[in-house]
């Protein structure tokens, strides 16, 4: 049976899954204590500017190139409960769709003032919040030249080192969705909405940034679709 929030391992529509997907079932290993007793996420580890982008890697004080943003939302399990000090790390591309890494050969230019990276930890009630750049979309090789949507990338860390969670996050209205062959590795239409932030104007008025809202749900009917779990923590 085919869990309809995870991906097929070879989607040929996807090529590079053909080729990074394993070959043999995965090994269950005995665990020790260094994996299920640790990390313990406080709020002293982090910087006041992790989770603003927008100036967490500027130069003297200049802004990043691109439209301001707000992405947020609750961390909750299969129960709606949400869940605290859950660290959160976001990555994504620069307005012009390129990432600040070594790999990434886009003919684009880098923004000096945007490192396109940061983190939070969730309050009591499971809350985050990133402030940011919009992502720019970006081609890559696949069937000829094909475009990722406007996306970010979220990593979900729980109470110990083996209780990590990667997904992504899309752009509602982005007419790219429909056509990304990772999107469509997920058999359930309804599974693939899931990883789609949600236009939220709630902080226009008192900010004048445009926000996204997106729950990143563990388990259950509504879970998120992860990368690398079936389910989550």
């Amino acid at each position: 049976m085919i869990n309809k929030y995870q991906p097929k391992r070879n989607f040929p529509d996807y090529k590079s899954s053909i080729i990074r997907s394993p070959r043999e079932e995965p090994l269950m290993i005995k665990l020790t204590n260094s994996e299920i007793t640790g990390p313990m996420f406080k709020k002293e580890i982090l910087n006041n500017s992790d989770n603003d982008l927008t100036i967490n890697f500027s130069k003297n004080s200049e802004k990043p190139l691109g439209q301001e943003i707000f992405v947020h939302g609750f961390v909750k399990d299969e129960n709606g409960n949400g869940l605290k000090d859950i660290l959160i790390e976001i990555w994504q591309a620069n307005a012009g769709g390129k990432y600040r890494h070594r790999n990434d050969t886009n003919e684009v230019s880098l923004d000096k003032n945007f490192g396109g990276c940061g983190r939070f930890i969730t309050s009591l009630d499971g809350y985050y919040i990133f402030k940011t750049i919009e992502p720019g979309a970006y081609p890559y090789p696949n069937r000829g030249i094909e475009w990722r949507p406007k996306h970010i990338h979220f990593s979900i860390f729980g109470s110990m080192f083996l209780q990590r969670l990667v997904t992504q996050m899309y752009f509602e209205g982005d007419p790219l969705i429909k056509f990304c062959p990772m999107v469509n590795s997920i058999p359930d239409v309804n599974a693939r909405k899931l990883l789609i932030g949600k236009l939220d104007l709630s902080k226009t008025e008192n900010e004048k940034i445009l926000g996204y809202r997106f729950d990143i749900i563990l388990r259950g009917k509504d879970q998120s679709y992860f990368e690398n779990k079936i389910e989550g923590l």
